[in-house]
Order: C-alpha cells, then structure tokens, then sequence
C-alpha cells in the first residue's frame, strides 16, 4: 500500500510539480482532480517536478466523488485552515489519503461540513492566511510517514 496526495482543481502548476516531487520521493501516489487550471504538458510543471515524472505514481479524476467510489473504505483527511484539529492530533495508517483544496479557495464548504472529524489544519500565526500548499502536503504527508516509520525510505 501507501499514501496518498489528492489534489482538487488546482490552479498553480509549481505546486503541483513539488508536490510529485514530494510524491516520487516518498512512494506517495498523487491524485489529480479536474479541472486542472494548467496543462500537463505545462513546462513549469515539468520543471517543477525535475526528471522525476517517471517515478510517479499519477492518477486522473473528472470528480472528487470518481476518486472516493474507487477508493471506498479508505480513510480521507480534508486539509483546511477551517478544522478544528491539527494534523498531527491522528494517527496515520497506511492508504490513508490526505486532500487540499484549490490554491484560491481551498475545498468546497460542503466537503468540509459532511468530513468535519477528519478535516485538519496546520498551526500557525494568525499573520498569514494559509501556507503555500506545496508545503502543506511535504509537511502532513512526513507527519504520517514519520508515525509510519518511513517504510520503504532510507
């Protein structure tokens, strides 16, 4: 098994690209959600990401609601600076999924409010909005690979 990113509609493509970085670096499998606001083909998504694109685990959705019904009995954690717990107040099992929301609007209210028990959200001042969500899924995703002991990982 393994982790999980998912990743709906997002707009920038770097984050993207240092997200299947992050991904190829870790065994996690990445979960595109469309619309994508880039093209894959996208070259500073293909910077972003360097030469690592083959070691990627990518999959494609045209809705949130494709992914789930594919992945049904799997645990999903809604990444939002609206929950009430932090990330790191669970513990992580392996094939959980950890999703965020677009870069300008984060996930929809009506995701947040039906997944309220395991929507997290990272500490922080109250100086910034949110952080950028590259570092977000780098920062959540070692979380739980930490209380997993890094398998696989030297």
């Amino acid at each position: 098994m393994a982790l999980h990113i998912v990743l709906v509609e997002p707009e920038i493509p770097a984050n993207t690209g240092n997200i299947s970085r992050t991904c190829a670096a870790t065994g996690a499998h990445l979960h595109l959600v469309r619309p994508l606001g880039f093209s894959t083909d996208d070259k500073t998504l293909k910077r972003a990401g360097l030469d690592y694109w083959h070691a990627v685990h990518v999959h494609y959705y045209d809705s949130f609601e494709e992914l789930q019904e594919k992945y049904e009995g799997h645990r999903f954690f809604y990444a939002t600076t609206k929950a009430k717990h932090s990330y790191a107040q669970f513990e992580y099992k392996d094939g959980d999924f950890f999703v965020f929301g677009k870069e300008t609007k984060g996930l929809p209210v009506s995701l947040l409010e039906k997944n309220r028990e395991t929507c997290i959200r990272m500490p922080m001042s109250n100086a910034v909005r949110s952080l950028n969500l590259s570092n977000s899924a780098a920062v959540i995703l070692y979380e739980a690979l930490r209380q997993l002991e890094f398998p696989g990982l030297e």
